[in-house]
């Protein structure tokens, strides 16, 4: 069956449509997604919809004078609730399209020095990764959080061109997609080595000519193309 095709001039779709499939790779490589993040954001969704929802009711059933004192009560908490909601999307998930955790590493580690004697620990990889666009400019960039396997924090920062999993007509290309994310994130390429390649192999690949999107949008015209850099690279590690 033939990939289905988007708009390849729309930044919002081409960068939707690689989330969407970033979730689906890391799944079928058994990371268990955490949804805690996605969980906290419908429950104040909810909470904001049903104060509205219950306000209504009461104004219809019971009329303005009635409810009014009440009113103003609900608007507070309706306001408080959308002012905590938009502080979490933009204050705590910053833009994360996933949250998990790989299955554990077990490892010997040395307990108490009293006891004289070694313990064995489970420890589970853990991963996130943000998501971001530059308006006008066809790259995706990710910010990616994982545990080493002795338990050390790492952070990096890449980038790619979205011409290197879509092609000319706008279908997504899984398998470049899937050498990039193996090759440049350890915690990946461990659970995937099938598509681990070298860097310099993994920056090589081109799917389709880089577009600019800019004038696409502007002009709603195609004539004018450019070749965008392959995938930029940087890295620190904290403990």
């Amino acid at each position: 069956m033939a990939a289905p095709k988007i708009a390849k001039y729309s930044l919002s779709e081409l960068k939707n449509t690689t989330d969407d499939t970033l979730q689906n790779y890391l799944t079928s490589l058994n990371f268990k997604q955490i949804h805690f993040l996605t969980d906290v954001r419908l429950a104040l969704g909810y909470a904001a919809v049903s104060i509205a929802a219950v306000l209504f009711y009461l104004d219809w059933k019971l009329g303005w004078d009635a409810t009014k004192a009440a009113t103003l009560w609900a608007v507070i908490a309706y306001f408080t609730i959308n002012g905590a909601l938009t502080l979490w999307i933009w204050g705590v998930e910053k833009g994360k399209v996933f949250s998990g955790e790989k299955d554990g590493t077990l490892v010997l580690l040395h307990a108490l020095a009293k006891e004289e004697k070694w313990v064995s620990m489970l420890i589970y990889r853990q991963l996130s990764i943000a998501s971001s666009v530059t308006k006008y400019t066809p790259i995706y960039n990710i910010t990616v959080r994982q545990q080493t396997p002795t338990g050390k924090e790492e952070s990096m920062k890449l980038s790619a061109p979205f011409t290197r999993w879509f092609d000319a007509d706008g279908c997504f290309v899984a398998k470049p997609f899937q050498h990039w994310l193996a090759t440049e994130v350890p915690v990946i390429g461990e659970a995937d080595p099938n598509n681990k390649q070298t860097r310099e192999a993994n920056g090589g690949i081109q799917v389709a000519e880089a577009v600019d999107i800019e004038q696409s949008e502007k002009s709603g015209k195609a004539d004018s193309r450019e070749v965008t850099p392959a995938s930029t690279r940087s890295k620190r590690g904290r403990k």
